[in-house]
């Protein structure tokens, strides 16, 4: 029996193997530029696209659809993985507020500038709605591959609010799609409903998921170690679908969920954190390279126009706004709330949520899509572009330590009376310059390595502590305390 394969999957995976490689390639050309991530791995979909030199036919919104959510998924139990309680606690009012008031309000003051270009009332709504919710991660990439972070509040702030804000736009873009399919029977008093009760059944579920899947980590007994990440991704899954399943917000639910999980002790914890970071960044290449499949150039040019007024009204004026009133209650100084205003970043998540009214056959929709398309690209290209040097102009660049050349990491299956931390010897600190000897170290505790930029230092009695070092050291719990009154806060890797 004569069979055409194996020759078309070769030609499929030859396709999807060369773009992932030109898309990793360009993109750190792409970071000296200041050109973020997403931005380039979109240009070389739509390179490779049915108008691009590639001529790769592809307009199936539906498979968009639901490969971006399973991306998204991932990208956002990632993000609430490496997320400390602490960042929360730091930020949390006020990121709140943004994710809840800030996106409503940034889609109702975009929603009448859009209206204001002629677009009918239902269309600049969607528009807005689609467009409200803010995307951080593809900002913190460009800065940290400029070597640029952020004090910490800002960074705190940006962060927690660009996990928290996706389920609103989704609400919003659901509710507004399904008014113009059904002729408005969807308003009205029925949106804040829904939203109450997206959030409080996705973060109730999320709790209940992350919670259980810590006690059965705890106490399950896999084969291999790699059985670890694989029972994650079912837990990611599920911490998505069972939310949505239940008409609360699934997005909501995967990223409390990750917030629980990462902030309690998982077994092979620095291996399952880099799985689950590669996963992300899998994700995030192929969603937006498939994202930029989806795109017709051609259209583009057409959405122009209207694209450039929506995409100036909303990080001129909607953003900016909306989140100078949000954020004055919290005592933000102006430089800061500033920032936090222009770098609303937009990613895939508008692109992804421009897909729905699509496939829900809501009138206007494909216009709709390439103008939200255009608003991401413009807003890649002009807030992303210039994050970094903002930063430093408005003096909110962080003085933090720069990250050591190496890490060293313990990976157990249990739990252990003790843990490896990582510090860096800054100048002002007592103990830079003394001898190692010399230092009251509690009997528990001991000096493991030490990092003097390319070097590996074996640290000995006689061995000084030089400023700008970073110093490994094995600590037991309850010596982690006195520890740190002598070396400051442990690094985060």
């Amino acid at each position: 029996m004569l069979t055409t394969e194996p020759l078309p999957t070769a030609i499929v995976l030859a396709i999807l193997g060369t773009l992932l490689v030109a898309s990793a390639l360009f993109s750190r050309a792409g970071e000296r530029l200041g050109i973020p991530v997403a931005l380039i791995f979109l240009t070389v979909g739509m390179l490779a696209g049915s108008e691009g030199i590639g001529r790769i036919a592809f307009e199936d919104y539906r498979l968009a659809y639901r490969l971006g959510t399973a991306a998204l998924v991932f990208i956002l139990f990632d993000g609430g993985l490496n997320t400390p309680l602490a960042m929360v606690r730091r930020a949390g009012g006020a990121a709140f507020v943004l994710a809840t008031v800030g996106v409503v309000g940034t889609a109702a003051l975009l929603a009448i500038g859009a209206h204001a270009t002629g677009l009918a009332w239902d269309e600049a709504m969607l528009i807005g709605a689609i467009v409200s919710s803010t995307d951080a991660a593809a900002v913190f990439a460009l800065l940290r591959g400029r070597g640029v972070s952020l004090q910490r509040r800002v960074s705190a702030t940006i962060e927690v609010e660009a996990g928290a804000n996706d389920p609103m736009a989704v609400i919003l873009t659901m509710v507004v799609t399904n008014g113009m399919v059904l002729g408005g029977a969807s308003l009205g008093w029925h949106i804040p409903v829904t939203v109450i009760t997206q959030i409080v059944v996705g973060v109730s579920l999320g709790l209940a998921i992350g919670f259980g899947s810590r006690y059965l980590l705890a106490r399950a007994q896999l084969a291999a170690g790699g059985l670890y990440a694989v029972l994650l991704v079912g837990i990611a899954l599920l911490a998505y679908a069972l939310p949505t399943l239940l008409d609360g917000s699934g997005f909501l639910g995967v990223y409390v969920a990750a917030i629980t999980l990462g902030n309690g002790r998982l077994p092979y914890k620095p291996g399952l954190l880099r799985v689950h970071d590669a996963l992300a960044w899998l994700s995030q290449a192929t969603m937006f390279l498939m994202l930029g499949l989806l795109v017709f150039p051609s259209r583009l040019l057409e959405a122009a126009p209207v694209g450039l007024l929506i995409a100036a009204m909303l990080f001129v004026v909607a953003r900016p706004l909306t989140v100078w009133i949000c954020l004055l209650p919290f005592r933000f100084r102006p430089r800061e709330i500033t920032y936090i205003g222009w770098v609303g970043l937009r990613g895939a998540v508008p692109i992804i949520l421009a897909t729905y009214p699509v496939l829900a056959g809501a009138p206007g929709a494909r216009p709709i899509f390439d103008t939200v398309f255009f608003v991401v690209v413009i807003g890649a290209l002009i807030p992303g572009t210039t994050a970094a040097p903002l930063a430093q102009w408005l003096g909110l660049a962080s003085s933090d330590a720069p990250p050591p050349q190496a890490v060293l990491e313990i990976e157990s299956i249990q739990p252990l009376n003790g843990e490896l931390l990582s510090f860096y010897i800054d100048e002002a600190l007592p103990i830079a310059g003394e001898r190692l000897a010399d230092i009251p170290f509690p009997g528990g505790t001991s000096v493991t390595l030490i990092l003097r930029g390319r070097e590996l230092v074996a640290p000995k009695g006689s061995t000084l502590l030089a400023p700008g070092d970073h110093v490994y050291i094995f600590a037991r719990n309850e010596d982690r305390e006195l520890v740190q009154l002598m070396f400051g806060n442990p690094e985060a890797h």
